[in-house]
């Protein structure tokens, strides 16, 4: 169960970095509202305290959370931006989730 929690903790930290940033961009190389600076900022904010939830060091957490946020994107890219992931982008994703599960579910001895 832990595994799983930690996962999806991990997927709503990344759609909130996202989003966020997705907004910003949108404000300045789109020349979208400058208001879209406010929910960008809320959704920022909130990535940073959705990953100050997880009980593992910060360090181990913030390597870990690297390969689910390249999968986000990676996705995003399909969904958002209308661009197939190639085989490349789903080996790359495949590789940092792999190393994700490594970084967070190793066994330790703590």
């Amino acid at each position: 169960m832990f595994e799983l929690k930690t996962i999806a903790l991990f997927l709503i930290t990344a759609v909130a970095e996202i989003v966020g940033c997705y907004l910003a961009y949108l404000w300045l190389n789109q020349n979208k509202s400058v208001w879209l600076i406010l929910p960008a900022a809320i959704s920022l904010g909130l990535f940073a305290w959705l990953l100050s939830l997880h009980p593992a060091a910060t360090g181990r957490v913030y390597a870990a959370y690297g390969g689910v946020y390249i999968s986000v994107a990676i996705f995003w890219l399909w969904v958002v931006d209308g661009i197939k992931p190639t085989a490349w982008d789903l080996l790359g994703v495949t590789f940092a989730l792999v190393g994700m599960m490594i970084i967070m579910f190793a066994p330790r001895n703590i």
